[in-house]
């Protein structure tokens, strides 16, 4: 299940459970959206209530950073996993937004603040 709120030029997408390709195409929807009306975005990521993830989410995230690769200023993946921190250092290879990992979402929101 995924969760998305919006403040300004900020999208926030919280992951609760098993992330689905359902889940990540309502951020990408939210995130053209956002795009077409505000330019490019600040998106915070916390994925650390996140169980899992389908492959097809894997593989419709490469495909999404490479579509929106000049959309984003910043984006703040909160998490702790070995594997989705490898998986965002992949992903920063096809955009050309500041990406940064943090431990808690108080640290990840300062950054964005900044």
């Amino acid at each position: 299940m995924i969760s998305i709120e919006h403040e300004n030029n900020l999208i926030t997408a919280s992951v609760f459970g098993e992330f689905t390709l359902a889940d990540f195409q309502d951020l990408e929807q939210q995130v053209a959206h956002q795009v077409e009306f505000q330019g490019k975005v600040n998106l915070l990521i916390d994925l650390s209530d996140m169980t899992g993830y389908t492959l097809d989410v894997a593989r419709e995230d490469i495909k999404f950073s490479r579509q929106h690769a000049y959309d984003f200023e910043k984006i703040a993946v909160v998490t702790d996993d070995q594997w989705l921190i490898w998986s965002a250092w992949v992903s920063n290879l096809f955009i050309e937004a500041e990406v940064q990992l943090f431990e808690n979402i108080e640290a990840a929101k300062a950054w964005l603040g900044e």
